[in-house]
């Protein structure tokens, strides 16, 4: 029997975050500095590296991936590795988040590959605002992905916007009522402390309560749904008789570390055990010193063993070797 992924507090560690580039063709406040300096190429997963990775890790019962960046679409032959990954006996669900930016090309070729699903990156829909988020980006270039993809039938389609205080916090509203004429989640995320952006993230959170009240005063309340269960890292909640549902991922004030099944593999192959946390495991230097398939799972299943409970961020304890574009998400 197949050796599972469990931590030593019992959780089953099955969904695996694969971040296939720290590059991005947009430079979003919160995530990255403008001036950005990124790792070369030979210093990042190779595509064999890649797939040999993938199929050590469905072996270990992992099924569920998500392809992250930076942003997975500029990433060199992103539809063969979607393919690939696709094509890998275990692997079951295959989403991608992603800017959008480059999806109106992008997502037929995608979805054929075997990209089940995406969730696109929008903070705002006013298109002013969004450039001085995104420093670099367009909404309408985002629109038409968002709208191929839902095309192609790479749905349900979930929103992300992280909420940042001074930035869109004003436009929530606007965006979650697209929920209620599209079978969308639009799904609002507090900002999170990484690195050189740590403080600006700490002073700018707007927590979910503030989020709520703001839109149950400009438009209505929303309803809870599932009795509060998680659909997995968001809370969800609808407006009456609407098509799709509104989600919120506290990660900083209301962690969900309990349920949490997921770790992440950096662009570099680095095995990160908590989004939040510091601690990694090094998987790309063994597989290129001629570590086998078997040696992998070791290293990969003792990391998993001692994967964190959760973040220290009531501790002051804040993640400080990368940021967010450096993990995937």
């Amino acid at each position: 029997m197949t050796a599972q992924a469990l931590d030593r507090f019992g959780r089953l560690i099955n969904y695996l975050r694969i971040s296939l580039t720290d590059k991005c063709n947009l430079r979003c406040v919160y995530c990255m500095p403008e001036d950005m300096v990124f790792r070369p190429s030979h210093e990042l997963m190779q595509d064999d590296e890649l797939s040999t990775l993938v199929r050590v890790f469905a072996e270990l019962g992992f099924h569920k991936f998500r392809l992250t960046g930076g942003e997975p679409t500029i990433r060199q032959n992103i539809v063969d590795i979607v393919r690939m990954i696709a094509q890998t006996p275990g692997v079951n669900n295959l989403s991608m988040t992603t800017n959008g930016v480059l999806l109106r090309s992008l997502a037929e070729p995608l979805h054929r590959a075997g990209l089940q699903r995406i969730n696109v990156s929008v903070d705002t829909l006013d298109p002013v605002r969004f450039k001085r988020i995104t420093r670099w980006g367009s909404l309408d270039d985002v629109w038409a992905g968002i709208e191929a993809a839902e095309r192609v039938g790479m749905t349900p389609i979930k929103l992300n916007a992280v909420v940042v205080r001074g930035f869109n916090d004003g436009d929530v509203t606007e965006l979650a009522r697209l929920s209620v004429d599209h079978d969308w989640q639009i799904r609002f995320i507090e900002m999170m402390p990484f690195g050189d952006v740590a403080t600006f993230a700490r002073e700018q959170i707007v927590t979910d309560q503030e989020i709520r009240d703001q839109i149950a005063g400009e438009y209505m309340p929303l309803e809870l749904l599932d009795d509060g269960h998680l659909d997995g890292e968001a809370r969800l909640y609808r407006f009456p008789n609407a098509r799709g549902t509104v989600g919120f991922i506290s990660t900083v004030t209301q962690p969900f570390c309990a349920s949490c099944n997921r770790a992440r593999l950096t662009a570099d192959g680095i095995l990160r055990l908590c989004l939040l946390r510091d601690k990694e495991v090094d998987l790309l230097t063994p597989l290129r010193n001629g570590a086998s398939a078997d040696d992998l799972k070791r290293i990969i299943l003792d990391g998993i063993w001692h994967k964190p409970w959760g973040h220290g961020l009531e501790q002051d304890v804040i993640p400080l070797k990368r940021v967010m574009s450096q993990i995937g998400g």
